[in-house]
């Protein structure tokens, strides 16, 4: 079995912050809608090559948000503050903007939503409010656009979709108090959806990320998760993906899902390899974050080697860095004036992809010569 080489995401700024300097153009009224969106296909294009050029086999599309993938998901499920919407009920990239910033250059400029870090992290997202009685539906087709742009371009593509139990764990409630967890069965049809038009161009594989599995989550969110993923089940193969801890606290949770793989931080969770082999299903994929996503040091192939050495063969395996590279620079190339030395201990994102290519060319070659 030929081991894959993928990574959660990409950062999505660009190597000389492109993607800031459209932003802030566009917004001081310098640059067109038009133009804003032409600098974001150039930005995807270049990153989709970059990645493919440093050996990722599947390459994620829907890492790129115009502000932050958690409102990205929030556009996506319809679900924009009545402060924030448009007066012909339409969804546009200033309608994101007018949340994650309170002003764009059209519509009345309103509060801004909250901001709060992600997870361990110090990226921040914009915090998803629920309403009582709200309603959802597919509005803001980013994702599927740029699939297509993807799939265009001749690139073997795996989508990413925030989980829709994550999604409602980060959000909170706003005016009348009720269990947001109620809302799951209400975003659940808008996930099928776009599942369903994945599939239709072909997708075999999704990446939806649930960090909050890592988490200690009460037990109804836990609960949750099964309902969840047998209404998401059959059209695509699901890659549930976990990140900055283990997940073998709530391991019997995951392995009841109906989903066909599961990544696994080995950076920053203590999860045991050969252990969660023996409990997952055998007809599970298992990604193997070997590559920590979150720093800027180069990793010791002979460690990540010796992690995954006792599965190589036994199962569909896929190596990858611990999370998404949001959190690290783009390319350590660039970095001209570093001392030699001190540049050998570094590895910015495209590095940190060959170095996972590295391990599983490893463990293919050592799994060979052991037979």
């Amino acid at each position: 079995m030929t081991i894959i080489n993928h990574t959660l995401g990409f950062p999505r700024v660009g190597l000389r912050r492109e993607l800031k300097k459209a932003q802030e153009s566009y917004w001081a009224g310098n640059a067109t809608r038009e133009e804003l969106l032409a600098a974001g296909r150039e930005l995807r294009a270049r990153h989709w090559d970059q990645q493919k050029q440093a050996g990722i086999d599947l390459l994620p599309v829907g890492d790129f948000a115009w502000y932050d993938h958690v409102l990205t998901t929030s556009l996506l499920l319809g679900n924009v503050p009545a402060r924030h919407q448009n007066k012909d009920g339409s969804v546009d990239i200033d309608t994101l903007f007018r949340i994650g910033r309170g002003r764009a250059p059209t519509g009345e400029p309103a509060a801004a939503a909250e901001m709060t870090k992600w997870f361990n992290t110090n990226y921040h997202y914009m915090v998803p409010e629920f309403v009582k009685g709200q309603a959802f539906k597919l509005t803001w087709t980013q994702l599927l656009d740029e699939v297509d742009e993807a799939l265009a371009l001749g690139h073997k593509v795996k989508p990413v979709l925030l989980g829709p139990v994550t999604y409602l764990w980060l959000g909170k409630v706003k005016g009348e108090q009720f269990d947001r967890l109620a809302l799951l069965n209400d975003i659940l049809p808008v996930y099928q959806q776009v599942l369903a038009e994945l599939a239709k161009r072909g997708v075999e594989w999704v990446q939806i990320d649930e960090p909050a599995l890592v988490l200690e989550l009460p037990q109804a969110w836990l609960d949750a998760f099964k309902p969840a993923y047998d209404a998401l089940q059959g059209q695509v193969k699901l890659l549930l993906t976990t990140y900055f801890e283990g997940v073998s606290a709530n391991l019997d949770v995951i392995t009841a899902l109906p989903v066909q793989g599961l990544h696994v931080d080995l950076v920053h969770g203590k999860d045991d390899v050969a252990g969660l082999h023996a409990r997952l299903p055998s007809d599970w994929l298992l990604s193997a974050g070997l590559v920590n996503g979150r720093n800027v040091w180069r990793a010791d192939l002979t460690e990540k080697y010796a992690q995954i050495k006792e599965i190589v063969g036994k199962r569909q395996l896929w190596v990858a860095s611990s999370c998404s590279l949001l959190h690290s620079p783009i390319d350590l190339s660039v970095e001209t004036r570093l001392d030699a030395e001190v540049k050998s201990w570094f590895a910015f994102a495209l590095q940190k992809m060959r170095r996972a290519g590295a391990a599983a060319r490893c463990a293919e070659q050592r799994r060979y010569r052991r037979h």
